[in-house]
């Protein structure tokens, strides 16, 4: 007996067979559906000023019930894993039964299903004494690491989440996702003036991975290089201008500005500015963009997604076509497609929609300083904030963190106060270069979606863009 159906099964006495018959007896005359069974366990631990400031441990359980006709769906959720309770939740949504049609389509059998994680829970693995000693280390190490450190927050969080999902057929598949998270941030202050710098990393690893010395040091160093760089920021430029960005975290603008743009629900309802675009060029030659849940250990990575459907690598855009969507099984039946593993949902009480794992774009074969050197005013953006997209246009907004001037081809000087103002499809035609230097992000990203936040990846290479509006506060 797996993990999953120990803890369903056993410890909270659920009987199999009859929630066979009662799944049998509801989704099963409908078009589609599951019964999505989750217990979680989750903690974090936060130190500011020298002291642990708040601590938290949670264990979640429950499920969601889903049955599917047409495009209408219906939703039932309780934290009561009881049989009664599931009969009630068939009782809700079994007004869809009425005009279900005869199509079904199943998942691919457990066999083809290749687990990513054992069944080890990272909580489990250091004490909280353990934990807190390193948090206040981290502090100890970066006010010794440079006088000017005026104050040090840091953060560790954790979570095990076990998933069992149950379609009609009696079909069952399970997945295990432990997912762990360190996040440093500094502040310093020279002749009165104070800047921000910040790091985080984590995956589903284990702590002692993340916890270990030379990760957190090497989290503290990158965390205090970036405050110390702002502190010698001036005023951005503004208007426009060629952009190169850096590799890795600059991903989260590809996640915005043209990820969302390509999941299945908003092309379906035509509602994204790709919609109309299948097999088209919809980006410069040589830009290939692609979504991964299968990678190892990834923040975004999963075995199986919240349907039960093995995670794959789909290539959306390839050499500048628009080839494929991130779909979910609702939507792939309704656009004739296949699934490809991307239904995703915050927790039990939430509903599916097809989301990102880990999307990044693929290399080219400049280097990134060719790139820079091409470019003759312009900016070097490292790392970016917050943003905002909007799907039916692609148009967006972001600030960088980490940003410089370029002038003459070479970096010069940090600056503070630069947004990059575009439009998603537009930019991705006017990518003039790609570097070989493709990295993903350190494992921090967490996307939103209609009010739902779930773990992802990102990644790109460094690349040059032309054309793009910088915002800056530059008099």
């Amino acid at each position: 007996m797996t993990l999953s159906q120990n803890i369903f099964f056993t410890d909270y006495g659920l009987d199999k067979s009859a929630v066979n018959r009662i799944l049998s007896q509801s989704i099963g005359m409908m078009d589609d559906g599951e019964l999505f069974l989750e217990y979680t366990t989750s903690e974090s631990i936060s130190l500011d000023e020298g002291i642990i400031k708040s601590s938290s441990f949670d264990t979640t359980q429950g499920f969601g019930l889903r049955g599917i006709i047409g495009e209408t769906t219906g939703y039932a959720h309780s934290s009561i894993l009881t049989e009664e309770s599931l009969k009630k939740a068939a009782a809700n949504i079994s007004a869809l039964k009425s005009s279900a049609n005869s199509f079904k389509q199943d998942v691919a059998p457990n066999t083809n299903i290749k687990p990513l994680y054992k069944g080890e829970s990272p909580l489990d693995e250091m004490s909280f004494s353990e934990k807190t000693a390193i948090l206040k280390e981290i502090d100890s190490y970066l006010r010794k690491k440079d006088h000017r450190v005026v104050q040090v927050s840091a953060s560790v969080a954790g979570e095990f989440q076990v998933v069992h999902i149950i379609r009609a057929n009696g079909m069952e598949i399970s997945d295990l996702r432990p997912l762990v998270r360190l996040n440093i941030s500094v502040i310093v202050e020279e002749n009165g003036r104070k800047e921000r710098g910040g790091y985080g990393t984590g995956g589903r690893k284990t702590y002692k991975q993340y916890l270990n010395a030379e990760t957190w040091q090497k989290a503290c160093d990158e965390a205090l290089r970036e405050a110390l760089v702002n502190l010698k920021s001036v005023p951005s430029p503004a208007g426009e201008m060629d952009v190169v960005l850096g590799s890795g975290w600059p991903g989260i603008l590809l996640h915005e500005a043209v990820g969302h743009g390509l999941e299945g629900d908003f092309n379906r309802k035509k509602t994204s500015a790709f919609h109309n675009l299948m097999g088209q060029q919809v980006a410069a030659k040589g830009v290939t963009v692609i979504d991964d849940g299968t990678l190892s250990e990834r923040r975004g990575s999963l075995s199986v997604d919240d349907e039960g459907t093995p995670t794959t690598k789909t290539t959306l855009i390839e050499d500048g076509i628009l080839v494929g969507y991130m779909q979910d099984r609702m939507n792939a039946r309704l656009m004739g497609v296949k699934p490809t593993g991307n239904g995703r949902r915050e927790s039990y009480e939430h509903m599916v929609l097809p989301r990102m794992t880990n999307t990044y774009m693929l290399g080219g074969n400049s280097t990134k300083e060719e790139l820079i050197s091409r470019v003759k005013n312009g900016i070097y953006a490292v790392s970016f904030g917050g943003g905002q997209v909007d799907i039916t246009s692609g148009k967006f907004v972001f600030s960088a963190n980490e940003a410089y001037k370029i002038e003459n081809g070479k970096i010069t000087v940090p600056i503070k106060g630069a947004t990059l103002i575009g439009n998603g499809p537009e930019c991705l035609k006017n990518v003039k270069g790609i570097a070989n230097d493709m990295a993903l992000d350190a494992g921090i990203g967490t996307c939103g979606k209609e009010g739902q936040g779930v773990p992802v990846g990102v990644g790109q290479p460094s690349m040059l863009i032309g054309g793009l509006t910088v915002g800056g506060t530059e008099v």
